[in-house]
């Protein structure tokens, strides 16, 4: 079994990070219990774990991602299959793209978004942003609430088949139109985020404005920590 290591929050700089950490920061190899794997809760949910690949806004895997799947608090697990079984109903899945994210993944996008020299990805995933934007109008944060293991960011497929569901952006396009109540979107792709947000606000989840596929599930079970530990199954299976 691995060791958890705990880091001191007496002020002291956590390698990677760009400051201080944030109070309840917590910095391990494995996850404290309540965590689980999401395919253990509901194995129907689709997973589509972009950060553990190249298919990212970074253009390369993020580091902490070990393995392309998907870990919650339970409590958020259980929510999201409960959101699963009404909309299965509804010939509709869920398909997550990320869940808990380690600290170190959220440091890797900070430095990412302020090398201005890396432009690779701007055509996919901000062409009307500049990239010195991203900080500064929050696409991209030095905390995030998915540390805390109780939010997810997810959209929708028809099934059976998992074809794609209209949602007016691509996941993670870092762009207004990806704000959830954005005028310009209408028609399919404004009914279908309001499906998203309708069967996961019934199970607890709290949408972010700024991200259609943004949610959180509340009362959070770690609503005060922010972790680190790699994104694997052995992560929660010590």
């Amino acid at each position: 079994m691995r060791t958890m290591v705990v880091v001191a929050l007496s002020g002291a700089l956590v390698t990677g990070l760009t400051g201080p950490p944030a109070p309840g920061f917590v910095a391990e190899e494995v996850a404290p219990a309540g965590f689980v794997a999401l395919a253990d809760v509901d194995p129907t949910i689709g997973q589509d774990v972009r950060y553990a690949s190249a298919r990212n806004f970074t253009g390369r895997p993020v580091e902490g991602y070990e393995e392309p799947v998907c870990l919650l608090a339970r409590p958020a697990a259980e929510a999201l299959r409960r959101a699963q079984a009404r909309l299965l109903r509804a010939g509709l899945s869920l398909l997550v793209y990320d869940c808990y994210r380690p600290q170190r993944a959220v440091d890797r996008f900070v430095r990412w978004a302020a090398d201005e020299g890396d432009r690779s990805t701007k055509e996919e995933f901000h062409p009307r942003v500049d990239k010195s934007r991203l900080i500064p109008e929050g696409y991209v944060a030095p905390r995030s609430g998915h540390s805390r293991g109780s939010t997810v960011d997810v959209t929708l497929v028809r099934v059976p088949g998992g074809g794609p569901v209209d949602m007016g952006t691509a996941f993670d396009f870092f762009d207004p139109l990806s704000h959830t109540a954005d005028p310009r979107v209408v028609g399919a792709a404004r009914e279908n985020r309001e499906v998203l947000g309708r069967a996961l606000a019934g199970q607890g989840f709290v949408n972010l404005p700024q991200e259609w596929w943004h949610f959180t599930y509340r009362p959070e079970a770690f609503p005060d920590r922010y972790f680190d530990f790699p994104v694997s199954v052995a992560a929660v299976r010590p």
